[in-house]
């Protein structure tokens, strides 16, 4: 499985974005799509995950009510919108795959995107 993510930038404070990521290769008919990120000196961290049908999940408290993760299960993509936005969301960004109807944030991530660098200025 190959994901691709896109729609990173720079971005004022207050701003918006939106992030893709497709799959492509031996998808499977049941899979989950997630979404981490990891800023400058820190871990990487769960953000939004969503399964086959549309249920989703989310990290941090700080990102509830302002990111929305949703899907195209047509076009095996995943996407990340993120409105006001804050200089801590500055991170890169990177999708994830599980062989799962439902995202377990207790089972490893099977593959991973490449990261799309996200930059918040104030």
């Amino acid at each position: 499985v190959q994901l691709q993510a896109s729609g990173g930038g720079v971005v004022q404070a207050g701003g918006s974005l939106r992030l893709s990521c497709a799959a492509s290769g031996r998808t499977s008919s049941s899979y989950a799509l997630g979404w981490f990120r990891q800023a400058p000196g820190k871990e990487r961290e769960f953000v939004a995950a969503i399964g086959r049908n549309g249920d989703s999940t989310y990290g941090a408290d700080s990102v509830k009510g302002r990111f929305t993760i949703s899907r195209d299960s047509a076009k095996n993509t995943v996407y990340l919108q993120m409105s006001n936005l804050k200089p801590e969301d500055t991170a890169v960004y990177y999708c994830g795959f599980q062989y799962s109807g439902i995202w377990y944030s207790t089972r490893p991530v099977s593959f991973w995107g490449q990261g799309t660098l996200v930059t918040v200025s104030s």
